[in-house]
């Protein structure tokens, strides 16, 4: 029976699109309904992104994604982060914050590449189709909603002490709304961003990587003090890998393999597999203190280990490692560790992820980012392109094991996941959320596998976000006492409002035996599913 207040199951027979704004939602959901697949239907919706959250999401991120290929009967993973420039002033760096914006931060983009790559791949349309929607909605500008007004206010207000950025900023997305402020309703234009999706529709992603978009971004660069070279934009390439892969409960979930940290989530699974959750009460203390307890563990390995070679990673995920690890979930002893890098971030991550799924088999999870809120806050002029920051989140901390290297490929926290039933697949799974993704995505997981909750139930269940030490943020919906008894356990536990995205903005579509589709949004931001 539908609980008043929360939403409904969306279901489908043709496919179904999962992402993190109805507009972008509908426009995958039309290439499926026009006779794309899910990979066609990735490439629009992520063009539909870059317009409607231009803050999170746009060609100029960087990401990963896990897809199962029905032709192959197989799952892969495509690697869309690129390498430390070459440049990248390390040894002028001692801690992260220096870069938090401006144009040092700034990393080769790759998110072109990688939907690209998909269409390429395995799609079936051409890009001037699949980026229509896109350009059409950046050219006619489209209506603000709530997380839209939210996001662009807070970033008006921090980017305008940047006097070198926010005039370009300001330009783009201030001068392009309606009445000149973010507010509810009012309309985006963004003329320069129709302009530059036009030209790539066209000419390809060599308008990027070598070619006239490339060069503005590198003058761009080189003009505020960046490192970024034509050489870094050459040597981009979206890479497909094999993922890597463990069980849970006659599941299986496949994500990216090292440099991305997804493991954590893996390995989380793996500790809690060890226990019987679904006989606890749901989100009751045990519940929760174990799956706590689980994460908490399981970061500090992620942390300890770095960048995993194949045997370590392994060795991490074997049976008698894993053992050890749930005896310390087991023990009662309060568990005091790191949850982020090897020295604690500041700042939290502004990423998005979308599912989709269609009727040939096909399913596709991307998470992709700019980083932080507008990324770096360097948006080229005359294109609408806002450019990432991901070197925020590269370890440049000289005493830490971890410390990057110019070259190097970059650890990413994301985890888009696949999972698989006797060889077929049955759930596309992702979020946005910093460090945060490898936390709420095992927690929702408990929800959906132990507790039997349907999808859309299991992502807006309660959810908790561990940082480090022993601190926790705890969603008030679980019931107070429950909040008490867990500071009681030793956790650092502070009550959070009912809903909160700190916790993750998740969307996932599942498909059950019959091939019906179901999809799954997040409440907590502007998540919405769209059926083909």
């Amino acid at each position: 029976m539908l609980q008043p207040g929360k939403r409904p199951t969306i279901a489908s027979r043709h496919g179904m699109v999962a992402a993190a704004h109805p507009v972008a939602a509908a426009a995958g959901a039309r290439v499926l309904s026009n006779g794309g697949n899910a990979f066609d239907a990735a490439a629009a919706t992520a063009a539909t992104l870059n317009v409607v959250e231009p803050y999170m999401s746009g060609l100029a991120g960087l990401g990963m994604a896990t897809c199962y290929i029905a032709s192959e009967k197989r799952v892969r993973s495509l690697n869309f982060m690129n390498p430390v420039p070459r440049r990248f002033p390390l040894d002028k760096l001692t801690r992260r914050e220096q870069i938090l914006r401006g144009p040092v931060a700034v990393g080769a983009p790759g998110n072109l590449g990688g939907w690209c790559e998909m269409v390429g791949s395995y799609g079936t349309k051409k890009l001037d189709e699949l980026f229509a929607p896109a350009i059409g909605i950046a050219r006619d500008g489209f209506s603000l909603i709530e997380f839209n007004v939210e996001e662009m206010t807070g970033a008006t207000s921090e980017l305008r002490g940047h006097s070198a950025l926010y005039p370009e900023w300001s330009r783009t997305y201030l001068e392009g709304i309606s009445g000149g402020r973010p507010a509810m309703g009012a309309v985006l234009k963004q003329p320069d961003l129709a302009n530059t999706l036009e030209a790539v529709a066209a000419e390809g992603p060599k308008l990027l990587y070598g070619g006239a978009l490339g060069q503005k971004i590198i003058d761009r660069l080189t003009e505020l003090g960046g490192c970024l070279t034509m050489d870094d934009l050459l040597d981009s390439k979206a890479t497909w890998l094999d993922p890597v892969a463990t069980t849970y409960r006659g599941r299986t979930i496949h994500v990216p393999p090292p440099p991305c940290e997804a493991f954590q989530y893996l390995l989380t699974l793996r500790i809690l597999e060890g226990f019987e959750l679904g006989k606890l009460a749901h989100n009751g203390t045990d519940h929760i203190d174990t799956v706590l307890r689980a994460i908490r563990v399981a970061a500090g390995v992620r942390i300890a280990t770095g960048v995993p070679s194949p045997q370590k990673l392994a060795e991490l995920l074997s049976d008698g490692h894993v053992e050890s690890l749930r005896a310390r979930v087991r023990d009662g002893r309060p568990i005091d560790g790191p949850t982020e890098q090897w020295t604690p971030p500041r700042h939290e991550g502004h990423t998005t992820s979308f599912s989709i799924a269609d009727r040939h088999g096909n399913m596709v999870c991307v998470t992709q980012s700019l980083g932080s809120v507008f990324g770096s806050g360097v948006v080229v002029p005359g294109t609408g392109v806002c450019l990432n920051n991901f070197l925020y989140w590269a370890d440049v901390n000289p005493k830490s094991p971890n410390r990057v290297k110019q070259g190097d490929e970059m650890p990413i926290c994301v985890a888009p996941s696949i999972v698989t039933q006797d060889d077929k697949p049955v759930l596309a799974l992702g979020t946005p959320g910093s460090y945060g993704i490898l936390q709420t995505q095992a927690q929702a997981m408990v929800h959906y596998v132990d507790f039997g909750l349907p999808l859309q139930q299991a992502i807006e269940a309660p959810r908790a976000r561990l940082t480090d030490g022993r601190a926790v943020l705890l969603e008030s919906r679980v019931e107070r006492d429950v909040h008490e008894a867990l500071r009681g356990r030793g956790h650092a536990l502070t009550s959070g409002p009912d809903w909160t995205m700190k916790v993750g903005g998740m969307q996932g579509v599942a498909v059950d035996a019959s091939g019906t589709f179901t999809g799954g949004c997040d409440p907590r931001r502007d998540g919405y599913c769209v059926p083909a």
